[in-house]
C-alpha cells in the first residue's frame, strides 16, 4: 500500500535529519524529528501489522512468526525510545 512507502521514505528522511542534527545540534529539530518519528513508527507499525496479517492469511507459516515478531519489536522499541525522549523529563 502507499502507507508502507510513504512511512519508509520519511523514515529515511528521519535519518537524514538526524544526522545533519549532529552537526548542528539545534534543540527545535530534536523536537521536530521525535514528533515526526512518533507518526512514522506509528504508521509503520499499523502497516507491518497489516501486512503480517496477509501474510499469515496466504502462507503456511513456517519462518512468518520469527520475522513477524522482530519487525514489530523494532517498530514497538523505536516508538517507545521516541516516546521517552518526549515526555522524559531531564534535570
Amino acid at each position: 500500500s502507499t502507507v508502507g512507502r510513504f512511512a519508509t521514505f520519511a523514515l529515511i528522511g528521519l535519518i537524514l535529519a538526524s544526522v545533519v542534527n549532529l552537526f548542528l545540534a539545534s534543540t527545535a529539530l530534536v523536537w521536530i524529528t521525535t514528533l515526526a518519528g512518533v507518526a512514522i513508527f506509528a504508521a509503520l507499525t499499523a502497516y507491518d501489522t497489516q501486512k503480517l496479517m496477509e501474510l499469515y492469511a496466504t502462507s503456511s507459516g513456517g519462518n512468518l512468526a520469527l520475522r513477524g515478531a522482530l519487525t514489530l519489536y523494532l517498530d514497538f522499541i523505536n516508538l517507545f525510545l521516541l516516546l521517552l525522549r518526549l515526555f522524559g523529563r531531564r534535570k
